[in-house]
C-alpha cells in the first residue's frame, strides 16, 4: 500500500469514527430527553394555559410551549429571540403561550401596557419593542415607566386610548389570575418553560430548541 492510499484509508476511518460518534451522541441525547420526560410530572393544564393567555401558533398544535415571563426580566429578554426561532422553525407544530410573572417593580404596569396593546392588535410589536429596549426603562428598583410608554407609542400603540384601557377590569383580572397560577405552580424564577405540560429544568438556548424539536418529531 502506498502512502497516498494509506492517507485516504486513514481519512475514511476517521470520518467513519466521527459519524459513528455523532450518531451515538444524538441517540444518547434522545434517550436522556425520553428519560427526563418520563420522570418529570405533568403540571395541571388548567393552571398552565388560560383562555385569555396571549399565544402564537395554532390552538390545536401538537406541541405547546408555555413561558412564564416578566417583562422586566433580563433573562426573558435574552430568551425572546430563542422563542422567536422556535416559532419560525415550527410555525404549525408549536403553540407558544405567554403567562405573566410579575416579580419586578414596574412589571405590573408593563403588563398593562401589553394588554392595552393587545386590545389594539399591537401586542407583538409592543412586546418586541419593550424587550428590545428593556435596559432603557426596566431599571430594577427605579423603573422608568414613562420611557416604557414612549417605547410602546413608537411601536404603534395609541397612547391616549391605552392609558385609559390599562385600567380595564379584565386586565386586572388577568394579573390576579396569573399571579395565583404562578403561586400554585411554584414558579420562582423567569423565564420558566413548560413543554407539553412538563417543566424544563437547567435549560439553555440550544437545549430549549432541541427539546422542542424532539417533542415535534415525537408528537
Amino acid at each position: 500500500m502506498n502512502r497516498r492510499n494509506l492517507l485516504i484509508g486513514a481519512s475514511a476511518v476517521g470520518l467513519a469514527a466521527f459519524a459513528a460518534g455523532t450518531i451515538i451522541l444524538n441517540r444518547r441525547r434522545e434517550a436522556e430527553a425520553e428519560a427526563l420526560a418520563a420522570a418529570t410530572p405533568t403540571a395541571d393544564q388548567a393552571l398552565l394555559v388560560r383562555e385569555y393567555s396571549p399565544s402564537f401558533g395554532p390552538a390545536n398544535a401538537p406541541v405547546t410551549l408555555v413561558e412564564f415571563f416578566d417583562p422586566s426580566c433580563e433573562a426573558c429578554r435574552a430568551y425572546h429571540p430563542v422563542v422567536q426561532v422556535i416559532r419560525r422553525q415550527f410555525p404549525t407544530q408549536v403553540r407558544v403561550v405567554l403567562r405573566y410573572t410579575v416579580f419586578h417593580e414596574g412589571s405590573d404596569e408593563a403588563v398593562r401596557i401589553l394588554e392595552a396593546a393587545r386590545m389594539q392588535d399591537k401586542f407583538e410589536p409592543v412586546l418586541d419593542a419593550l424587550l428590545e429596549q428593556q435596559p432603557g426603562w426596566a431599571v430594577h428598583g427605579s423603573p422608568e415607566m414613562d420611557v416604557a410608554w414612549e417605547i410602546a407609542g413608537a411601536a404603534g400603540l395609541d397612547l391616549e386610548k391605552a392609558e385609559t384601557d390599562q385600567f380595564f377590569p379584565g386586565i386586572t383580572g388577568i394579573l390576579n389570575q396569573d399571579a395565583a397560577d404562578v403561586e400554585a405552580l411554584g414558579i420562582r424564577q423567569t423565564p420558566t418553560f413548560f413543554l407539553n405540560g412538563k417543566r424544563l429544568e437547567n435549560f439553555s438556548a440550544d437545549s430549549l430548541i432541541a427539546d422542542v424539536r424532539f417533542a415535534v418529531q415525537n408528537s
